[in-house]
C-alpha cells in the first residue's frame, strides 16, 4: 500500500511514543476507527481529556495521518501484511502494529459499507434523441442561414426509476467536436483495457 510522504509524515508521529503513550495508544486508535465510521465522533480526539500533549499540533497530525490511512486501506482492500509494512516503514513498534492491525481488521467491513456508499454514480446514458433545426431567419428578420442540433441524452441512475433528460443545443461544427471527443475516449478505454 503506498501513501503519500506527507501522510507518512503523519502517521509515523501517531507511532512515536513521545506524541502518544503507550497507554493512550488503544484509546487512540480506537477513537480514529470511531471518527471515520461515526460522523457524530468525527473531532472525537479534540473531546479526549487524556490526549493532553505537550504537543497538541502533533496529536492531531497523528491522529489525520492514522484517520487517512485507514480510509486508505479500507479503499484498495489492503490485506494485514501490506498494512503491517506499511506501519512498520512508518516506524510503529510491534505492539503498536498489532494493535491497529486487530482494529483494522475488525472494523474493515463496516469501512467498506461505509466507503462504498459515498459518492455519487455519475449518469448512465441509455438512450439519445436528436433533431436538426434549420434557422433561416432570426428575431430581427436578419438572415441566418443556420443549421442547429438539438441533442436529448436519456440516461439513468441506479438510485432513481425514472430516466432523467440531458437537453442542449449545439452547430454542425460543436456535433462534429463532441464525437470526435467521444471517438478519443473510446479509443483510450480500449488501450487501458489492452494494457
Amino acid at each position: 500500500m503506498e501513501l503519500p510522504q506527507s501522510m507518512q509524515d503523519a502517521l509515523t508521529l501517531a507511532g512515536e511514543s513521545i506524541h502518544i503513550p503507550d497507554a493512550q495508544f488503544p484509546s487512540f486508535v480506537e477513537v480514529a476507527f470511531r471518527g471515520v465510521i461515526n460522523s457524530n465522533e468525527r473531532n472525537a480526539i479534540e473531546n479526549l481529556k487524556e490526549f493532553t500533549s505537550k504537543d497538541p499540533a502533533a496529536v492531531k497530525e497523528a491522529y489525520a495521518g492514522l484517520v487517512a490511512m485507514v480510509i486508505e486501506a479500507a479503499k484498495q482492500d489492503t490485506d494485514i501484511e501490506s498494512l503491517s509494512s506499511l506501519l512498520e516503514d512508518c516506524k510503529f513498534p510491534p505492539e503498536r502494529i498489532k494493535e491497529v492491525s486487530e482494529t483494522y481488521q475488525k472494523n474493515k467491513p463496516a469501512l467498506q459499507i461505509l466507503l462504498g456508499s459515498v459518492g455519487r454514480t455519475p449518469a448512465h446514458i441509455v438512450d439519445v434523441d436528436w433533431r436538426l433545426d434549420y434557422y433561416v431567419k432570426n428575431n430581427h428578420m436578419e438572415k441566418v442561414n443556420e443549421a442547429v442540433y438539438l441533442i436529448t441524452l436519456k440516461t439513468e441512475l441506479p438510485s432513481l426509476k425514472e430516466l432523467q433528460e440531458v437537453q442542449f443545443s449545439c452547430s454542425q461544427e460543436q456535433l462534429q467536436d463532441l464525437v470526435g471527443k467521444l471517438k478519443d475516449a473510446c479509443k483510450c478505454l480500449e488501450r487501458i483495457s489492452q494494457g
